[in-house]
C-alpha cells in the first residue's frame, strides 16, 4: 500500500532521494536546502520489482508528486544488489562514507539522471561481511558530526559499525533477528511460545534472558532447551518469547563486546520496538546508548552524496 498522505508541492525540487529495501520503497523529494517538498512509501521493495519494475516504481512515485522529467534521484539500498536494478559493486573497509557517491552507477534505459550508491563490504578489517543501506544511515550521522563511534543498527541482521574520522572502520552482522524468527516459529520452542509474541522492554522475561546470555560461561546451544523445559515443568517461568528474544539480544552484545570500550556510548539506529529491547540489554550489560531516528540519518546520507552527485563528472554510468 502506498502512503499519500504526506504528498506537498515539489515546486523548487533540487533532487528525490529514495531508500529501496527489500520489502519496502520510500522516496523524498527535497529542496537545495534538503528541505522534504514531498513524500511517498510502499510496499514495492526489492522483493515484488525484481521483475524489472523499478523504473515504472519509481516513475509512478515521481509523477504522483508532481516531480519535473529530468529531476535527478539518489538511491541507496537493494536496488543496488547483485539481483536489483543494477549492481553497485561495495566499497571496501575502511571505507570514507562522504566519498560513496564516487562509486554510484546509473542503471540502463532511464530517461532522468538516476545513481545508485554502493554498498560496503569487509575483506581485511575483519571476518568477510557485507552491509547495503545502512552505509547511508551511518553517512547520514557522519553530516551530522558524528564521524566517530559505535552504532548498533538493530534488524533481522544486526549491524555493529565502529565508525572512526567519518570511515567505517570494522562492522559485524549478526543474524540475531532471523534466529529469533527460526526459533519461534520452526523449532520445538514453537510448542511454548505459540502465538503470543507480543512483549516489551520491560518484561521479566526479556531481562531475566539478558542477564543470563551475558553471564560467563553462557552458551547459547546448550541454554535454549531450558525455554522448553520451563514451560513443561511449570511454576513461575517467564514469557517464553520475551526470555528467547531476551538470550539473543544478550548473546549477541556478548559476542560484540570487542566493539564496545570501557565508557563508549552505543548509538542506536532501527525500530521505535527494537532500539527500546537494544537500550534495555545494554542497559543491562552496564553500557549507555543514544536514540537516533533511523529516516533522518538516510535522508541526510542521500542528500549528502546528492549534493555531490549532481555537481560532479565522478560517477560511472
Amino acid at each position: 500500500m502506498t502512503d499519500t498522505g504526506a504528498e506537498k508541492t515539489t515546486a523548487g525540487a533540487f533532487c528525490a532521494l529514495a531508500d529501496w529495501g527489500t520489502s519496502n520503497f520510500r522516496l523524498w523529494v527535497v529542496d537545495r536546502a534538503g528541505n522534504v517538498l514531498g513524500r511517498r512509501q510502499s510496499d514495492e521493495g526489492l522483493l515484488t520489482c525484481a521483475d524489472g519494475r523499478f523504473a515504472a516504481v519509481l516513475e509512478s512515485h515521481l509523477a504522483a508528486l508532481g516531480a519535473s522529467a529530468d529531476l535527478p534521484v539518489a538511491i541507496t539500498g537493494m536496488a543496488g544488489a547483485r539481483t536489483g536494478w543494477r549492481e553497485a559493486p561495495y566499497v571496501e573497509t575502511p571505507a570514507p562514507l562522504d566519498a560513496l557517491y564516487r562509486q554510484a552507477v546509473t542503471p540502463e534505459g532511464v530517461t532522468r539522471p538516476v545513481f545508485i550508491l554502493p554498498g560496503v563490504c569487509q575483506r581485511t578489517t575483519g571476518p568477510f561481511d557485507v552491509m547495503r543501506g545502512e552505509e547511508t544511515q551511518l553517512a547520514g550521522a557522519v553530516a551530522s558530526g558524528l564521524a566517530d563511534g559505535i552504532f548498533c543498527l538493530p534488524g533481522t541482521h544486526s549491524k555493529w559499525v565502529e565508525l572512526k574520522g567519518g570511515r567505517i572502520a570494522a562492522f559485524r552482522t549478526v543474524m540475531t533477528g532471523e534466529l529469533f524468527d527460526l526459533l519461534s516459529r520452526h523449532s520445538i520452542l514453537k510448542h511454548s511460545i505459540g502465538d503470543d509474541l507480543a512483549f516489551t522492554a520491560d518484561d521479566r522475561g526479556f531481562s531475566d534472558g539478558v542477564t543470563e546470555a551475558l553471564a560467563e560461561g553462557f552458551a547459547l546451544s546448550a541454554h535454549l532447551f531450558s525455554i522448553r523445559a520451563a514451560g513443561l515443568l511449570g511454576g513461575d517461568a517467564p514469557k517464553p518469547a520475551a526470555r528467547l528474544s531476551g538470550m539473543l539480544i544478550g548473546a549477541e552484545i556478548a559476542a560484540t563486546r570487542t566493539f564496545l570500550p570501557q565508557g563508549m556510548t552505543v548509538h542506536l539506529v532501527g525500530s521505535a520496538r527494537l532500539t527500546a529491547l537494544y537500550g534495555r540489554a545494554l542497559e543491562i550489560a552496564g553500557t549507555q546508548s543514544r536514540l537516533l531516528d533511523g529516516e533522518e540519518l538516510v535522508r541526510k546520507g542521500l542528500f549528502a552524496a546528492a549534493s555531490s552527485l549532481f555537481q560532479s563528472s565522478e560517477v560511472s554510468r
